[in-house]
């Protein structure tokens, strides 16, 4: 096999071409990543500066839906970039990629928002998420194969385990930029305008990580691959004959679809549980699941490291069944550590919606089609809005629903066919009456920052963040292992941004409209503990362990 600086030595010693290898990989995909979580973090800001143009429940969930967008087609990059990448090589196509990532994200910091040009706005705004999701597609896939082929066979794990880090040390990144901004110019001025600075800043980001990935040599094996001339011409129509794509679904249902959600669970749906659900403070929550991502993300190192003597398989099931079977416990904790208020109200005056039952609908709606206007849908809107438990009890066909809070009921309406004026005065009478009737009962419009138990709450994020480290640090290894290097970019990033863009990334939309239908704080969980215990499953019975495998194959 042809030598390189970063050649795998007989015992395995990191050596100085594999640090190289490993830094400059692992700190342009952690800017890449960086560049991809800001819109996540700045979800709500977003809904407000994009969104504006319908109710805020439906623009939230537009706004989630955007992020989701860029999730939808990372498939389609992979495997565009993928089949590029086993063609021409992993060095040049993770440049193409970090390019379009960074081009687009600074787009977004200088696109005007709904107020200025109108539909315009939105539309555009899901080009450039479009644009993201097709990179990021490509990147990680590079990324790691491009580490794992020049890793020493008895160390594959802890070495691409820092591939593993950069998505937490990105969303680490980003959530510190977001606060700093917040901290200097003040929470109206960065709602207004400084949002867009941590976008405009990843210009500079994009200038280091091109000139460092330029400093890279192509992976030995790959070009071993091609001095043999056992390249793919066609890595993608290989990649899906039958007995590889078989390998590829069991790939996606028994390894990465549960890993992807409990990725996406323990951090993203965690901050946005924290700031929508319990009201918490942005920059308190900010620092919160910073303070988790902190003292968690040595364990990807941990895990990948353990991998390498027990096996990548059983550390990734480990993690799904964990996070299956406490999820509701540590989110119920999270209520009751981070807004004690809720908890207590939710118990002495809890919230019913009367209403015909044929009026509630399932609010989600990503075409943007419909409307929901039923005084039940207007009900449990604004509750869901508030962060308010409720359930909903039947009344008589035709009814006008009510909201009880305790013993108090306030009368929604209907609001089908109103428009302008009269709309604006029954949305604030019923408002009116419904935020004095939470707040008699003791329900917070935001939670009370000092009643917070700062140290409980970390280690509940903490305990969620372990569970990422556990499904996410040894899997780049074992995908790289289950497929051989003429195929490999294509056929490892399928799977992955399969179950990374679409299981994962729409599991914060899903699980909000979930909680929306329902009234149910709790119930989005569902959704994740159903994928975990799925993979679990599939896994456990049909992948196989891959740590001893050659991949020179």
């Amino acid at each position: 096999m042809s030598t390189t600086a970063a050649s795998a030595s007989p015992k395995g010693e990191l050596t100085s071409g594999h640090k190289k290898v490993i830094f400059a990989s692992s700190l342009g995909t952690v800017f890449e990543w960086y560049d991809f979580y800001l819109y996540g973090s700045l979800a709500a800001i977003i809904a407000k500066q994009f969104f504006s143009g319908v109710n805020p429940t439906t623009g939230m969930i537009f706004a989630l839906l955007a992020f989701a967008a860029g999730f939808f087609v990372r498939p389609f990059g992979a495997a565009f970039f993928g089949s590029l990448g086993d063609r021409i090589g992993r060095k040049y196509t993770f440049l193409v990629t970090i390019l379009i990532m960074g081009i687009s994200t600074f787009l977004v910091g200088v696109l005007p928002n709904y107020a200025s040009i109108g539909m315009a706005a939105p539309v555009i705004l899901i080009i450039l998420r479009l644009a993201q999701g097709l990179a990021m597609g490509g990147e990680y896939g590079g990324a790691a194969t491009y580490v794992a082929e020049h890793a020493p066979a008895n160390r594959r794990g802890l070495y691409t385990s820092f591939i593993q880090t950069t998505a937490t040390l990105g969303l680490f990144l980003s959530l510190l930029v977001i606060l700093g901004c917040r901290l200097s110019l003040g929470t109206e001025a960065f709602e207004d305008w400084g949002w867009r600075i941590p976008f405009l800043a990843s210009i500079v980001l994009l200038g280091i990580s091109v000139w460092i990935r330029l400093q890279l040599s192509e992976s030995p094996l790959f070009q071993e691959m091609k001095a043999q001339g056992k390249g793919s011409k066609m890595p993608f129509r290989d990649s899906i004959k039958t007995g590889n794509l078989k390998l590829m679904l069991l790939v996606l249902f028994g390894a990465t679809a549960g890993q992807a959600v409990v990725w996406y669970c323990g951090q993203f749906y965690a901050l946005f549980y924290l700031q929508s659900m319990l009201k918490v403070d942005s920059t308190v929550a900010y620092l919160l699941i910073a303070a988790a991502l902190a003292l968690a993300t040595p364990f990807f190192l941990f895990f990948g490291w353990l991998s390498d003597k027990i096996g990548r398989k059983k550390i990734i099931m480990a993690g799904c069944l964990l996070a299956a079977v406490t999820y509701f416990p540590i989110f119920k904790g999270l209520t009751h550590f981070a807004n004690p208020a809720v908890e207590e109200a939710a118990r002495t005056s809890p919230a019913v919606v009367v209403a015909d039952p044929e009026t509630c609908s399932f609010q989600f709606d990503p075409a943007g089609v419909r409307k929901f206007t039923s005084s039940c849908d207007v009900a449990t809107a604004a509750l869901a809005r508030a962060g308010v438990p409720y359930t909903i009890q039947p009344a008589a066909p035709g009814s006008v629903a009510e909201v009880h809070i305790g013993d108090r009921p306030v009368t929604s309406y209907d609001a089908t066919g109103l428009a302008g004026d009269e709309l604006k005065a029954k949305q604030g009478e019923f408002g009116g009456a419904l935020k004095a009737a939470l707040v008699d009962a003791g329900y917070p419009d935001k939670a009370d920052t000092a009643r917070i138990n700062m140290p409980m709450t970390i280690l509940l994020l903490w305990l969620l963040v372990i569970y990422v480290t556990m499904v996410y640090g040894p899997i780049a290894a074992y995908l790289v292992e289950l497929f051989p290097t003429r195929i490999r970019y294509t056929s490892m990033s399928l799977p992955y941004h399969i179950g990374n863009g679409w299981f994962g990334g729409f599991l914060p939309a899903i699980s909000f409209a979930l909680v929306a239908a329902s009234g149910n704080l709790y119930y989005g969980l569902w959704y994740p503990i159903i994928i975990a215990v799925m993979t679990l499953v599939i896994g456990t019975l049909f992948l196989r362990e891959t740590k001893d495998v050659d991949i020179t194959a």
